[in-house]
């Protein structure tokens, strides 16, 4: 898989891009990312890439121009299966989707910044608008990262023990059940016995049904309540 992130901070996603899965996923071959800086994209010799709004609101919008240089450019190359937009009106990101996606071939990633984008951008050259939740960040840079990351995680061989992701939060539309380590007692603080029991169909029953418990507490609205 190749994720191409557009922004005007490339900065801000190098020290995340180089470390944990992301890196060693990028290490063996499985996936390939690369930042690209918006104002290389330029033609004015200030390499502006925002100017003011038609219509007088405060606030400034980034220029449709740059941004189709560069979405043409990557298009030139290769075929895009996905041009996202991390916009706060756009669809929720969610478990689903990022199993899905990560299944595609090559997806590029723009981050919005300031008052917003050219709508042209979205009209025409954007395939689909992805939300992280119901808040403004200052950028689109943290969404694309979370989103980058939910992806790929998923790709085969990206986590060593490979049921360990598919035994994540929400895989099932259900919270992952407690987890619990050595020592079995701690300050008076024990392991649920039946974990140590050595018994796997009464293990995967009980986390199943933690799981169950802690959804319809946590977050009845994944099971519809």
């Amino acid at each position: 898989m190749r994720i191409d992130i557009l922004t005007v901070l490339p900065e801000m996603l190098e020290s995340p891009l180089g470390c944990s899965i992301l890196k060693r996923a990028q290490d063996k071959g499985l996936a390939e990312i690369v930042v690209h800086n918006l104002r290389d994209y330029t033609t004015n010799k200030h390499r502006k890439v925002d100017d003011y709004p038609f219509g007088g609101e405060a606030g400034m919008v980034m220029q449709i121009e740059p941004i189709d240089r560069a979405i043409s450019a990557l298009k030139e190359q290769r075929h895009y299966d996905e041009v996202i937009f991390t916009s706060p009106d756009g669809q929720t990101f969610d478990q689903p989707m990022a199993n899905a996606m990560s299944l595609l071939d090559n997806i590029i990633i723009l981050c919005g910044h300031y008052k917003g984008i050219d709508y042209r951008i979205r009209e025409h050259l954007i395939t689909k608008e992805i939300s992280i939740g119901d808040y403004v960040l200052t950028g689109g840079e943290l969404p694309a990262l979370a989103i980058t990351d939910a992806i790929v995680r998923l790709i085969p061989g990206a986590i060593g023990d490979e049921q360990s992701a598919l035994s994540d939060s929400f895989q099932d539309n259900l919270l992952a059940p407690p987890v619990y380590s050595r020592p079995a007692v701690y300050k008076g603080w024990e392991v649920p016995p039946v974990l140590l029991s050595g018994h796997q169909a009464r293990i995967d029953e009980w986390k199943h049904e933690q799981s169950l418990e802690r959804t319809r507490r946590l977050r009845p609205d994944l099971l519809g309540e």
